[in-house]
């Protein structure tokens, strides 16, 4: 039996999730029986477990890299921010109403947010070991450490080992390690048990004294230096990432537009087809690229009122409903699909205060959101193919097809869509592909499983971490 081990990091963005999936899956391969855990996750990118429950993609993602069907007692509380006020609160898989940021961060009423996560720990824990648990955010946010439930409080409350995660190719990656571990009260520095340096580029030589100098300082042994691998294709969970995907248009390529709304949700929907080697997929707010890509994509989103406002206000409604006058194909998924619509209503505010707007009129359905959220697994038919995706949606279309194709513009709810290869390989038949695709989704997964692992093995002292994680 291991001790829990948690990543915890000096900020977000150090690359904790892909850590914990590497850690994972070496776990796996060295034949013991792993799973993921994050109290609490703060994301728009989800996916819906087999029981029709929601959690944060990053859990998801690791729970398959463990081997396991993803579940709520991996991610127990999910936050999916409505605006920068508010955010929809996710507890167990299912929402349970909105809160702002001060209502949720108050010391009062946290008992029984802690109690639940508490619980889903104490059931993974029995069935599990290890549990590689993931922090969030920055482990030194000191002004929230009485209400905490993901970082410290819960490494205390699950005996947990502790490894602090820093991103170098950021820059103060000394001052973010030392204040990381000397801002914690000292039973909680005493947990922190190594350190991992992230996201290193250039020769590894050039940073074994500035190796020695972080140990001195902090007190803490560096467990790993890991470089960083540009090409790795993991699910990502944060949008920070998509700044990176603005690229411009390709000749010789099919291009295609995913349109960035300001409340992108489930962008992973478009990884398998950014992958394609028939096509150059990018993320866009601009008119001119609209206008010229080959295929549009409307995402998913978190706000559908506010982004279609969004969409009629810049000018990309517009360039959009032009693209599609001038033989382009569009497809809208989720949010997507609904703006897509002849109308969106919202009776009861849900989303705030829109309370109806016309759609971009391209498909010949009506939305109205409601309080109920549809959360599941489903399969669709497709071109006589059996495809899989899932649901995760407020809202009901005067639809009951799955999937819904008008006129070059198709529709649905089901995110996961474009992972099945006989739609995308529809989606493209126009042109002559110069590489199709040669495998299936679930074996490219694996794939980059078993390379992240490869590669975090060469890099972090995998025995050190048995040793800390064995030693009472």
């Amino acid at each position: 039996m291991f001790h829990p081990l948690m990543l915890v990091g000096t900020g977000s963005d150090v690359g904790k999730s892909v850590l914990c999936t590497a850690l994972c899956r070496i776990f796996l391969q060295d034949g013991y029986h792993p799973a993921p855990f994050k109290a609490q996750n703060m994301a728009l990118n989800s996916f819906a477990t087999s029981d029709g429950r929601e959690i944060g993609r990053a859990q998801a993602v690791q729970a398959e890299a463990c081997g396991l069907p993803p579940h709520t007692d991996m991610n127990p509380l999910l936050l999916k921010p409505n605006s920068e006020h508010t955010t929809q609160v996710v507890l167990n898989g299912r929402p349970v109403g909105n809160r702002s940021a001060y209502d949720y961060f108050r010391k009062e009423g946290r008992g029984e947010l802690r109690e639940a996560v508490h619980a889903a720990f104490d059931r993974l824990r029995a069935q599990y070991n290890p549990i590689v648990m993931e922090g969030a955010g920055s482990v030194s946010e000191i002004n929230l450490r009485d209400s905490d439930l993901v970082n410290m409080p819960m490494a205390r409350y699950a005996d947990a080992d502790v490894v602090l995660v820093a991103d170098i190719d950021r820059g103060g990656v000394f001052a973010s390690c030392y204040g990381s571990v000397m801002l914690q009260e000292p039973d909680d520095r005493r947990r922190i048990k190594g350190i991992i340096v992230n996201k290193f580029r250039g020769d590894l030589r050039l940073f074994e004294e500035g190796r020695r100098l972080l140990e001195e300082t902090c007190g803490v042994p560096v467990l790993g230096v890991v470089p960083m691998l540009s090409d790795l294709a993991i699910d990502e969970e944060d949008s920070v990432s998509l700044e990176q995907k603005r690229r411009s248009l390709r000749a010789g390529k099919i291009n295609v537009a995913v349109v960035l709304l300001r409340h992108i949700s489930n962008f992973t929907d478009f990884d398998v087809l950014e992958r394609d080697e028939r096509v150059n997929l990018f993320y866009t707010s601009n008119v001119d690229d609209v206008g010229q890509a080959d295929v549009i994509i409307l995402p998913g989103t978190k706000s559908t009122l506010d982004d279609l406002y969004h969409l009629r206000r810049s000018g990309l409604a517009g360039a959009v409903i032009r693209a599609h006058k001038a033989g382009k194909t569009i497809v809208g998924i989720c949010g997507g699909f609904q703006m897509l619509g002849q109308t969106v209503e919202d009776p009861e505010g849900i989303e705030g205060d829109f309370h109806s707007l016309p759609g971009l009129g391209l498909l010949d359905i009506h939305t109205t959101l409601t309080p109920e959220k549809t959360t599941r697994q489903v399969s669709f038919e497709w071109n006589g193919t059996t495809c899989q995706g899932y649901e995760i949606h407020q809202g009901v279309s005067d639809s009951d097809a799955m999937v819904v194709e008008q006129e070059g513009v198709i529709g649905t709810y089901v995110h996961g869509f474009l992972d099945n290869r006989a739609v995308i390989d529809y989606l493209l038949h126009n042109t002559n592909p110069s590489q199709p695709m040669a495998e299936s989704l679930a074996f490219f997964k694996e794939e980059q499983y078993n390379r992240l692992a490869e590669h975090v093995r060469r890099h972090v002292d995998i025995p050190k971490l048995y040793e800390i994680m064995s030693h009472d």
